[in-house]
């Protein structure tokens, strides 16, 4: 994403951290009349009211997004992929992972999969629908130090349930009189 610098190393950098850092501690959730961010890394309630409030949940989201590209070496989506079961890379890695079969991590070592398969059940969770079965980042600091074995596979991520809600919401907005909506998304 736009957020992620790199040094003279091509060490990446966080440039920042999102809208948790806009808000005091003392405001759990927030109502936007706009949103920003870039497309791939925003969280669903950004865009879907019913979903949940926005809150410090929506940067855990981007982490997992980014956390699973990290370890998958692609981005989240790729409209140009030849296999549409790839477009979505989450659902992809999900259906792999759950098969325990290879990820395509390339030439990695066992402790190396064993990391990357942690990573990845950890962004599993980051990138949940509902913003409620997010893990705040300390449980996802708690699960990266603990074991795989440790670990639950949450449930599938999945942008069926956003397209479905981008056609219903469409639609019903066709066939009824414009919105007054201040809600509208910079990307």
């Amino acid at each position: 994403p736009h957020n992620i610098l790199l040094d003279e190393n091509f060490i990446p950098k966080v440039s920042d951290f999102g809208l948790a850092k806009l808000y005091s501690v003392d405001d759990s959730i927030i109502s936007l009349i706009a949103a920003r961010g870039t497309l791939g890394y925003i969280a669903p309630e950004l865009f879907y009211r019913n979903i949940g409030g926005i809150s410090y949940k929506v940067d855990i989201y981007s982490f997992g997004m980014l956390l699973m590209e990290m370890v998958g070496r692609r981005k989240n989506l790729n409209a140009f992929d030849d296999h549409s079961s790839q477009i979505y890379f989450p659902s992809w890695i999900y259906d792999r992972f759950e098969q325990r079969e290879n990820i395509e991590l390339g030439d990695v070592t066992e402790v190396d999969d064993k990391i990357a398969r942690k990573m990845i059940m950890v962004a599993f969770w980051c990138i949940q629908m509902n913003p409620t079965n997010r893990p705040s980042m300390s449980k996802v600091l708690e699960m990266l130090e603990n074991e795989l074995d440790q670990l639950e596979l949450p449930s599938r991520p999945s942008l069926f349930s956003l397209e479905k809600s981008i056609e219903d919401h469409v639609s019903k907005n066709v066939s009824e009189e414009p919105s007054t909506s201040k809600s509208c998304v910079d990307i």
